[in-house]
């Protein structure tokens, strides 16, 4: 059964193609030729018909074919597609979660340094308390 798909894959490759072109034109001209042979025009325009009829009904098999293998092909690619839009979400999250534990170091930051510098405020006042109860105490000269 694979080599018959292989052999139907190559043949709708090659009905593509610019060889392709030629070769028919060819066939289509010998059979006209035929009346050269003595062949009658109605039997040349049967056996043309006839040719034309089988390789229309196999270029819609071999086109049918090639919709069926394309359309699994885009059904793996939108389910690669899902899973990838699921982790953009996750990653999107997890982003958030780390946004937010950013701002809250942040907020801890803030809180810790505005301690530091009332603690800071605090003793200078104190200080400079000291240093006006030291310059108002009397020296002893």
């Amino acid at each position: 059964m694979k080599s018959l798909e292989k052999i139907t894959e190559k043949i709708t490759s090659w009905i593509g193609t610019p060889i392709s072109i030629v070769f028919h034109t060819i066939v289509f001209v010998g059979i006209f030729m035929l009346k050269l042979f003595g062949i009658s025009i109605d039997q040349i325009l049967l056996i043309l018909t006839t040719a034309v009829s089988l390789e229309a009904i196999y270029l819609a098999i071999f086109i049918q074919m090639s919709v069926n293998k394309n359309a699994l092909t885009i059904a793996g690619v939108e389910k690669d597609i899902d899973d990838i839009q699921e982790d953009i979400e996750d990653i999107s999250e997890d982003i958030e979660d780390i946004s937010e534990d950013v701002e809250d170091i942040n907020d801890d930051d803030d809180d810790e340094m505005i301690k530091t510098i009332k603690d800071i405020e605090k003793r200078m006042v104190k200080l400079h308390k000291e240093i006006i109860d030291i310059k108002s105490t009397p020296r002893g000269n």
